[in-house]
């Protein structure tokens, strides 16, 4: 054969060759492609628990035919352009519902209430529980507690509910609500055991006396209606029982006996499901996939379509804890509600600025955060500052709170200035210049004028406030907002503008 004709038919082969690999490579591409969209159906169905997947009520042999994954497949792959409602603001609202069911009495109270809150550009997580004693204002009723108003939703329409709290929350903090998931007593018990149980790391020990013994609750001999419920501190394996009765605990001895306390516990066993969730273990077991599809249609209820959940994982799958903000609305001295009783002798929660203004501002703005820079002046010099309210505008002191603790400035407390005159924002430093860097950080953040020492009338307004502190703990600046403060104004400055 000749030289020329033979390095012709070796290079032919070549391109033979490579154009069948290519072929080969394209078809094992779109057959890997086409397994994640499976692997993502099964896991963000698991973990969103939506009530959009319908298993077959017909028997089959096969664990793999009970999932409608198959006429999915092509629907998810040309959804994975659409946008998730939110998207496009960067920012996602997903509320989340825990309820006893239609087994418990008062089973359409919601227990839970969490505004789930999703950064996509950041890849951040926020988790903001919501007390079911707020009292809000519902039309025609007055002023409810807001964990009625899903069941005062279900007994005007069946499965009304989760749309209907949507709304509400969407309308007090004047946010989009974009999703919700409704989950049951029953349906977050078989769940968590179909997984094998959550870890969680209980952080102080769980010493109820009172806690409720289910279907007991009427009980003649009072003291059957309720168990005694321990749970040491640290790492714990939990069934699903143990689980519930660990977010439900509301009279523990110690640290965890509130409502705040349970909220907490809450978002650890949302973050424990989470991550047992998103193990590699969980996709390989037909089993455990199946029971948990079948708790899906009777106990849990949301909003989110199947699209809409694969998206919801391609955003969400990579998210580590570092970057989920947990907050908790609740009535400590720096917190922005306060307790009081309705006209019927009911304990309620309420705004401490008298509207939802301040808690407006707290969830519109959980993202935004301070400069790296300016974080380590604040925390190298432990920097602590109290802030009061010297206008008559509301809530400007909270503001100004929220906004500064993201410097990492410890709050020592927030109030109202006696003196409601200050055109001009003042501050106080009572360190003489010994920690200029935070003084610095706060003069760029705040338009203000700075003096040393405390005016007379500010002492006494101080001494009066710390009368009922143990430890009354003198901060390093003490700040009185003015006017300058106010961000409705046109042209004036927020009391501490972030760094954008």
């Amino acid at each position: 054969m000749d030289i020329n004709i033979k390095e012709k038919y070796i290079e032919a082969q070549a391109k033979i060759t490579e154009t069948t690999n290519n072929i080969k490579y394209k078809k094992r591409k779109k057959i890997i492609k086409i397994f994640s969209f499976f692997i993502i159906f099964i896991i963000t169905s698991l973990a969103v628990f939506s009530s959009q997947v319908m298993v077959s009520q017909q028997s089959s042999a096969s664990w793999f035919s009970q999932l409608p994954i198959i006429r999915q497949i092509k629907h998810l792959a040309e959804s994975a352009d659409r946008q998730l409602k939110g998207e496009i603001d960067n920012r996602i609202n997903i509320l989340l519902l825990g309820m006893g069911g239609r087994q418990h009495e008062g089973g359409y109270l919601t227990d839970t209430l969490i505004l789930a809150s999703i950064e996509p550009s950041t890849k951040k997580v926020s988790l903001v529980s919501i007390p079911r004693d707020m009292a809000i204002p519902i039309e025609n009723m007055g002023w409810k507690k807001i964990n009625s108003v899903n069941a005062f939703a279900e007994i005007d329409k069946e499965d009304s509910g989760g749309l209907a709290i949507s709304q509400t929350v969407s309308d007090i903090l004047n946010i989009p609500i974009d999703y919700y998931v409704r989950v049951d007593f029953e349906g977050f018990i078989n769940i968590v055991d179909e997984l094998g149980g959550i870890s969680v790391n209980v952080e102080n020990v769980i010493n109820d006396q009172q806690y409720p013994v289910r279907g007991m609750e009427q009980a003649e001999n009072y003291a059957s209606r309720f168990e005694h419920l321990y749970i040491e501190s640290g790492w714990q394996k939990m069934d699903g029982e143990l689980a519930l009765k660990y977010v439900r605990s509301r009279h523990s001895l110690g640290a965890e006996g509130s409502d705040f306390a349970r909220a907490k516990r809450q978002q650890k066993v949302i973050e424990a499901v989470k991550e047992n969730v998103l193990s590699l273990k969980t996709i390989f077991k037909p089993k455990m996939i199946t029971g948990i599809i079948n708790q899906l249609n009777e106990h849990i209820s949301t909003n989110l379509k199947i699209w809409e959940m694969v998206k919801l994982w391609e955003i969400v799958k990579d998210i580590e804890q570092k970057d989920i903000i947990n907050k908790v609305l609740d009535n400590s001295p720096n917190g922005l509600l306060v307790e009081t009783y309705s006209s019927d002798g009911a304990y309620i929660l309420v705004p401490k600025s008298g509207d939802f203004s301040e808690i407006e501002y707290f969830v519109n703005n959980i993202f935004s955060d301070a400069p790296t820079q300016d974080k380590n002046n604040v925390f190298s010099e432990r920097a602590s500052i109290e802030i009061r309210n010297g206008t008559w505008i509301n809530g400007l002191a909270s503001k100004a709170a929220l906004d500064l603790e993201k410097y990492g400035f410890t709050i020592v407390r927030v109030g109202n200035s006696s003196r409601k005159d200050f055109q001009k924002t003042v501050i106080y430093d009572l360190t003489y210049g010994d920690k200029a860097k935070s003084l610095s950080v706060l003069k760029s953040r705040i338009d203000a004028n700075v003096s040393f020492g405390l005016p007379d009338w500010l002492v006494e307004d101080i001494k009066k406030d710390i009368q009922g502190e143990k430890k009354p703990v003198q901060p390093d600046f003490v700040i009185i907002i003015g006017q300058n403060a106010d961000s409705t104004k046109s042209g004036t400055p927020n009391p501490a503008n972030l760094a954008e």
